[in-house]
């Protein structure tokens, strides 16, 4: 085989890799394209005492029970609507896909408190399994991204997750946090109270909210009973901090989607043809 055959077969095999290679894409949000709507979401219902400010969609399902009075800066009411039942099939796949991170690291007691005053008055991104059954946070938990706009925090809780009337929890260092999430597994009931929340909580049975409870980044989601809040705000806006829980993945933002480079096989087309040419004039 002569000098020009064996060129234009490099060639050749480095448009195919530039090609079929992958093209820049995110992979879709863990949370999925119905459940990333709504920033509160029930299984057996909705209820709320005063009045509640809801940025993104409000909804139950398959129980259309929803009570109180709302006011919406963003989204609608769900009433077990097709939007609404999509969104739990996406909590089913989204709890499973947050209970698969690996590797976790285990915070003995379940105290987040003691944990991140243990490691230098943060916690960094990770799965962490919180166990036991008792108020998991009183003070201000800072959740440290280390600069990184993929920084994912996912924490399981194989029972409960309680958090106390002064407790607040921060993102912070996380870069334009277009790709940061924030996940909160929790097998039994979630009972939030304090002044301020942040990320996504999906919960396997109720959601109950304390007074003027405040989540401009995150939602609440119950996969078998209902949520209860009393006069709180809840957005999926992410505006305040400049962090977007729906966009990350557990492992970290998003990832390239492998699908034919349009670009590449076109030119790989005419590369070809001028291949079939050169070869003919070789053999001639």
């Amino acid at each position: 085989m002569n000098t020009k055959m064996v060129t234009m077969k490099w060639a050749e095999a480095g448009l195919i890799a530039i090609a079929c290679g992958p093209t820049v894409g995110l992979a879709a949000s863990v949370l999925g394209p119905s459940l990333d709507t709504f920033a509160v979401l029930g299984q057996q219902g909705v209820t709320n005492a005063g009045t509640s400010v809801i940025g993104g969609n409000l909804g139950s399902a398959p129980n259309p029970s929803i009570t109180g009075t709302y006011t919406f800066t963003t989204g609608s009411l769900q009433a077990d609507t097709l939007l609404a039942q999509n969104a739990q099939l996406n909590l089913t796949a989204a709890i499973g896909t947050v209970n698969s991170a690996l590797p976790v690291i285990t915070i003995a007691g379940g105290d987040l408190d003691a944990y991140e005053a243990a490691h230098g008055g943060f916690i960094a991104p990770g799965t962490y399994m919180v166990p036991f059954a008792t108020t998991n946070l009183v003070g201000t938990l800072h959740l440290n991204g280390g600069g990184s706009d993929t920084a994912v925090w996912n924490f399981l809780f194989p029972s409960s997750l309680i958090t106390a009337t002064k407790s607040n929890v921060f993102v912070e260092n996380v870069g334009d946090g277009a790709h940061v999430g924030l996940y909160w597994d929790v097998v039994s009931q979630a009972t939030l109270n304090g002044a301020t929340f942040e990320g996504n909580v999906l919960a396997g049975t109720a959601i109950t909210v304390g007074s003027g409870l405040v989540i401009d980044c995150g939602r609440l989601a119950s996969h078998t009973a209902s949520v209860t809040l009393i006069s709180d705000t809840i957005s999926t806006s992410c505006l305040s901090n400049g962090f977007d829980q729906g966009g990350g993945g557990t492992t970290g933002g998003g990832t390239a989607v492998p699908e034919p480079g349009t670009l590449g096989l076109m030119v790989l087309s005419g590369l070809m043809m001028l291949g079939g040419r050169l070869r003919r004039k070789t053999i001639a």
